[in-house]
């Protein structure tokens, strides 16, 4: 699927539609299925206390990808993403109940480059803090 988003159609400044992501424990158990990631930070509370977190984190290659969602929801082609890095900057805490965690993202066109490819700047938060800096993708445009 293309993109539908024209590249002279974007300016520097626009904002994507945000988004807002929960997360619970089965969630995360599920993602550690996928992904074959079952470090014991990611569903096991007491090892994630020992350890010295508040309690189980969410993975972050999980959190990476719940961001990137607001550009691929918004450009329409996952493959239009031709770069995407993140820091990591703190944790998703994951409490054990019905509500879990919410990773909320917003984004924005940070800039324009050749050959119709766009910067968007992303800032992902969760409990009001910054999860994720430096959260840059760069995308194909039509």
């Amino acid at each position: 699927m293309a993109t539908r988003i024209a590249y002279d159609n974007v300016e520097i400044g626009t904002e994507l539609p945000a988004g807002t992501f929960p997360v619970t424990r089965e969630t995360l158990v599920r993602y550690a299925g996928a992904s074959g990631d079952f470090n014991p930070i990611h569903w096991n509370e007491k090892f994630a206390r020992e350890v010295g977190l508040p309690d189980v984190i969410a993975h972050g290659m999980f959190t990476m990808a719940e961001a990137v969602r607001v550009v691929t929801d918004w450009v329409g082609d996952p493959g239009a993403v031709v770069e995407y890095g993140v820091r990591f900057t703190k944790p998703v805490v994951v409490p054990n109940d019905d509500k879990g965690a919410v990773i909320e993202v917003t984004a924005k066109i940070g800039a324009k480059l050749d050959d119709n490819r766009v910067r968007v700047d992303l800032t992902a938060t969760s409990e009001g803090k910054k999860v994720l800096g430096m959260s840059r993708a760069v995308v194909q445009l039509a």
